[in-house]
C-alpha cells in the first residue's frame, strides 16, 4: 500500500487505540481524513487482512441505523505500527500534531 499523508493519518487514529471498534465518522474525524480518501483505505485494509469490520446489533443503535465498525487485527497492528515508524524518519509527514513527528 502506498504510503500517504492519509494513511499516515489514518493509521495513526486507529492506532490510537488499537485495541477498541472504530466508527467511520469517528476515524474521519480524529485523522481529518475525509470519506472520499479514507474508505477506499479502509477497503484495502480489510482486503490485506489488517481490519475486520462488523454492525453493531440492534440494542446498541438507539434507534437509528446501525454503524459498520472497524477493528485491527494483530497483522494490522504489525503493519500500520510499521507505516508510523516509517514516517516518523519521513521528512514529509514531519508534523508536531502527529504525536510522533
Amino acid at each position: 500500500m502506498r504510503v500517504t499523508y492519509a494513511l499516515v493519518r489514518l493509521a495513526a487514529a486507529l492506532m490510537n487505540a488499537p485495541d477498541e471498534r472504530h466508527w467511520g465518522y469517528e476515524l474521519s474525524r480524529a485523522s481529518g481524513v475525509r470519506s472520499g480518501a479514507m474508505y477506499p483505505r479502509l477497503s484495502t485494509m480489510l482486503e490485506e487482512g489488517w481490519l475486520t469490520d462488523g454492525w453493531e446489533s440492534a440494542g446498541e443503535t438507539s434507534g437509528r441505523p446501525p454503524r459498520r465498525y472497524y477493528h485491527l487485527t494483530d497483522k494490522g497492528k504489525i503493519e500500520l505500527g510499521a507505516i508510523l515508524s516509517k514516517a516518523a524518519s519521513d521528512e514529509r509527514f514531519k508534523n508536531p500534531g502527529w504525536g510522533f513527528a
